[in-house]
């Protein structure tokens, strides 16, 4: 079975919790033995040492021990006044150990003086606290050839024993035995009820945490969810789909970049269409102007004049430079377009350019100044025949669209490691809206799309195409005189 995002982060998340819960509730129990156990033998040793103290008083005023064995009820109250004030629980008859005879509430013959009324001390009927029930009956007591005086259990006293001194010399031995695991004292009851406690409370935290775990994976995995969506409608080519944005961490940067693809496809996609109804348009035409002008000299209603001939080739030679165009920029995407770069003086390239198109600019008449000032002399290392077409790009660009008795201004500069050249021209301008795509394929200011320029619009892509390759920069802005300004900016050479 596959095992989805949410329910492989619910599980982390829950046995994460689990862990801590469970390592928590190890801990504070054992914890909680340990240090329970420690305070039971804390008293139980305190205990002891009161009741050796008392033995020894004992035994100084007796001077043996025959008042414990012919009276072992003294035993037990000597037990009962060792133990701590603060565990005394109420008042409850308990049974005495075998040969011991009850009290039932009355003073035993011969009581210590701690007993006597009105001083401090546990009242004469109390008996052993259940904190330490069996205390009384694992205590022993061995003369001083280790012979039993009173012991409430039978078998070996290897347990350590408390030495008991009377003028410097050993006369007695007083003993605890250990405590026995099986014993149901009411300590062990106290703890497993505390375990018991513990256990629940650990299984009520780990329902919980598997509550919040299964609440946090699935709030955590929603966004992954509504993006995996978003994918599968974006494979299938809705490039309009996008993913909301809800919070401000990795998932909402991933979706942010999803959404930016998205735009960038959708843009792409609008691009394409676009691409694919120019370029019809702009094949259809002169192969419908061909195919019209071809059937009419076939029907015979025009003769195959020297004008006739000359209009078939004029619209020959359009597609053949629309073609042509479209090859260099589909080699420029490609990677194939070559250039053989070398050392070369940018203004004499520039020049040669310019000299070129002189007749054409004074036949329409508009004024061509070249102005070469400081860019006189700047060494880049370019293509010389790639650079000639760009600037013969942009000249014919200037040419076919400036008013006529307008002006071109070519100048020539260099500054901060850079060659600079402009491209100048009057009326008429560029709107500010159509600036920006100037650059784009088969985009032309003019959307009636009148051929009478001759242009289709890849002229200022393939210059983009060639300066790039260059390592340059080119930009577009209005000019000073009214029309165009175009301004590129080359490295020179040493700066590349």
């Amino acid at each position: 079975m596959k095992m989805g995002v949410t329910h492989k982060l619910f599980l982390a998340i829950l046995m994460a919790a689990s862990l801590a819960v469970i390592s928590s509730a190890l801990i504070v129990q054992w914890s909680l033995s340990r240090g329970f156990h420690k305070y039971v033998n804390a008293i139980e040793a305190s205990g002891v040492s009161r009741l050796a103290g008392k033995l020894e008083e004992r035994y100084r005023a007796e001077g043996n021990w025959n008042f414990l064995r012919t009276d072992p009820a003294k035993w037990r109250q000597l037990i009962a006044a060792s133990l701590p004030l603060e565990v005394m629980p109420p008042r409850k008859e308990i049974p005495p150990p075998e040969g011991m005879p009850p009290l039932h509430g009355r003073i035993p013959p011969g009581a210590p003086p701690e007993f006597s009324p009105g001083e401090k001390g546990p009242p004469h009927d109390m008996l052993p606290p259940p904190l330490t029930r069996q205390f009384d009956e694992r205590l022993y007591l061995l003369d001083s050839s280790k012979n039993v005086i009173i012991s409430g259990v039978q078998g070996s006293f290897d347990s350590e024993a408390t030495p008991l001194r009377h003028r410097g010399e050993i006369v007695g031995y007083l003993g605890l035995l250990p405590r026995t695991k099986s014993a149901d004292t009411p300590q062990n009851r106290f703890l497993k009820e505390q375990e018991l406690a513990l256990t629940l409370t650990a299984a009520v935290v780990v329902l919980l945490s598997a509550a919040l775990s299964l609440l946090l994976a699935r709030r955590l995995v929603r966004p992954l969810r509504e993006l995996t969506h978003a994918t599968h409608q974006l494979a299938a080519g809705s490039f309009s789909v996008r993913v909301p944005i809800t919070s401000n961490d990795e998932l909402s940067q991933l979706a942010s970049d999803f959404n930016s693809l998205a735009r960038v496809l959708e843009t792409n996609e609008q691009a394409r269409r676009q691409w694919v109804a120019d370029i019809s348009h702009e094949l259809r035409t002169p192969l419908g102007i061909l195919r019209g002008e071809i059937e009419a000299l076939q029907d015979g209603l025009r003769q195959p004049t020297p004008l006739t001939i000359q209009s078939l080739h004029a619209e020959v030679l359009r597609l053949g430079r629309l073609v042509d165009d479209l090859y260099q920029l589909s080699l420029s995407d490609v990677g194939a377009l070559t250039y053989r770069k070398n050392d070369l003086v940018l203004a004499d390239v520039l020049a040669e350019t310019v000299e070129a198109f002189q007749p054409e600019f004074a036949g329409k008449g508009i004024s061509l100044v070249e102005d070469m000032g400081e860019g006189i002399g700047a060494n880049i290392f370019g293509d010389s025949e790639r650079l000639h077409q760009l600037f013969s790009n942009l000249l014919d660009n200037s040419l076919k669209y400036t008013d006529p008795g307008g002006k071109l201004l070519v100048k020539l500069d260099r500054s901060d490691g850079v060659v600079v050249v402009d491209f100048q021209d009057s009326f008429p301008g560029v709107p500010p809206a159509a600036l920006d795509k100037l650059f784009d394929r088969l985009y032309r200011v003019d959307t009636s799309r009148n051929r009478s320029t001759g242009g289709a619009g890849l002229g200022l892509a393939i210059c983009r195409n060639i300066v790039d390759a260059h390592e340059g920069t080119i930009s577009v802005q209005p000019s000073m005189m009214g029309g165009l300004w175009v301004r590129i900016e080359f490295p020179l050479k040493g700066r590349m």
